[in-house]
């Protein structure tokens, strides 16, 4: 049935709701094209889809199912294996642990796991997998890769606890934490959205959208979520990455947010920037994200847009987004094509190899999602250059199916030995390595790691931040979009 509520901001529109699913409802939609007759999607009266698309809904609102039914699992299953992971840490790895056990030293194993993350040194997964703290010393304010360098170490940082992220940004960075955001997204009621905010020591500030976590059932689905609005002039943009962000439910996106409801990250963010950049007349900032954060950051300039913040955008210096998924179709590429453009914005996607999540949602005539922007791309050995669009686009290819198998043994082998060749800052640790030998099956699962892109924006040649072959490459990549 079509809600009236949600024409007020957009009268074409698709939203599931997989809490009101039936199996025998969702197996009927497979049959029968018209979506107005399903409970679970609100649309507008007399919205129909071709069985392709329809088939992908139902894919779509069976992995929230699942998710949902699943979500307390697997949190404590990933609460455990992060326990674990840093009770390893806290005590010099396994043989260590194996010894202080050997030594009845059992209270002084548990008390290390708790003492490490009341001093902010207990690690999320993805922390686990890359453990650098430091940024870059080779890469200081000025190079051509800088705002590249810090914006994957704040995307990477964003993954952890409070303490954590204070203790690396101000002890580390020699920077200052301004503040440390959890957000409740409007229509799952509750806390789903993270992100901070630094400034560095060069007065630049950063905003960092955390992005999925493994065991994060409600950030999975927000990925998983193929709900969409067509908002006017602006093309149809992912309903999932829109909600995580701030849509405001029954409102869409109104230019003040109704004081009665708890701060969504979209406005709350906006406040703070008025607030800290009105201080400076030359102050920029950037927003960054890895995988959905790096979804969030490249939405967030979308709604400055919307509600006509040319003030803040003139002020944006860049948008830098690693792993990140496509978020909308081709009206809204170009939409925001205009926006860079206009406001003059350093707009870099960065993809490493064959990582998966660039390459969804589709970019296909069932599914009509787009990329926009500046890609840099990087192949196994750190090469980076400007590209109209990753290889194997829509990643299951099987033309790419050998190439793909073959990089992920080399990069197997490279575990090893990248520790001697590039120096101990490169060296993987066996979590990682766990992940190398899953790319084996499943190629491009453990290139979304950060450790690829710290890796590339370091070791990558700067040369790709050159404005004269970035000039030349994006007007080529606008023709060809």
């Amino acid at each position: 049935m079509a809600s009236t509520c949600n024409k007020s901001f957009s009268s074409n529109y698709m939203l599931l709701k997989p809490e009101d699913a039936g199996f025998l409802d969702l197996a009927k939609m497979l049959f029968s094209s018209d979506l107005g007759k399903r409970k679970f999607i609100d649309c507008p009266e007399g919205a129909r889809e071709p069985f392709g698309r329809r088939w992908i809904i139902f894919i779509s609102v069976m992995v929230q199912k699942l998710l949902q039914a699943t979500a307390k699992p697997m949190a404590s299953f990933g609460s455990g294996v992060e326990n674990w992971l840093n009770l390893l840490s806290g005590n010099g790895g396994f043989f260590g642990l194996v010894m202080n056990a050997l030594k009845g030293t059992n209270e002084h194993i548990m008390k290390s796991s708790t003492s490490r993350q009341n001093i902010g040194k207990f690690l999320s997964f993805i922390g686990n997998i890359d453990k650098r703290l430091e940024l870059d010393s080779n890469i200081s304010h000025g190079d051509k890769r800088y705002f590249a360098a810090l914006s994957v170490m704040a995307s990477k940082a964003s993954y952890e606890n409070q303490k954590y992220i204070e203790s690396i940004v101000q002890d580390h960075w020699k920077g200052k934490l301004i503040n440390i955001l959890h957000f409740s997204a409007d229509y799952q009621e509750k806390a789903t959205t993270q992100a901070f905010v630094l400034e560095d020591k060069n007065d630049v500030i950063v905003v960092a959208f955390r992005g999925t976590e493994p065991f994060d059932a409600d950030a999975w689905s927000s990925d998983f979520d193929l709900s969409w609005y067509e908002l006017p002039g602006a093309g149809k943009i992912h309903g999932g990455f829109m909600k995580a962000l701030g849509l405001q439910k029954n409102q869409g996106w109104p230019q003040e947010q109704d004081d009665n409801k708890p701060d969504t990250a979209y406005y709350a963010i906006r406040k703070l920037l008025k607030e800290r950049l009105q201080k400076s007349d030359n102050a920029k900032f950037i927003v960054t994200g890895h995988s959905l954060g790096g979804a969030l950051a490249a939405l967030f300039p979308t709604i400055l847009s919307l509600h006509e913040e040319s003030w803040l955008l003139d002020r944006l210096e860049g948008v830098y987004t690693f792993g990140q998924p496509r978020v909308g179709d081709e009206v809204f590429g170009q939409y925001m094509k205009n926006i860079i453009e206009k406001h003059n914005i350093n707009f870099y996607r960065f993809v490493y190899s064959y990582d998966l999540v660039p390459r969804l949602p589709y970019d296909d005539k069932t599914l009509m999602f787009k990329h926009f922007g500046t890609c840099i791309y990087y192949n196994s050995l750190y090469e980076g250059k400007v590209v109209a669009e990753e290889p194997d686009k829509n990643y299951f290819s099987l033309i790419w199916l050998i190439p793909k198998l073959i990089n992920a043994c080399w990069e197997l082998i490279r575990s090893f030995i990248i520790g001697y060749t590039k120096g101990a800052d490169y060296k993987e640790g066996g979590l990682l390595r766990m992940f190398r030998v899953m790319g084996i099956l499943a190629a491009g699962v453990p290139n979304h790691c950060p450790q690829d892109y710290v890796n590339a924006t370091r070791l990558g040649s700067a040369d790709v931040f050159n404005s004269s072959v970035l000039g030349s490459n994006h007007h080529k990549i606008l023709k060809m979009q």
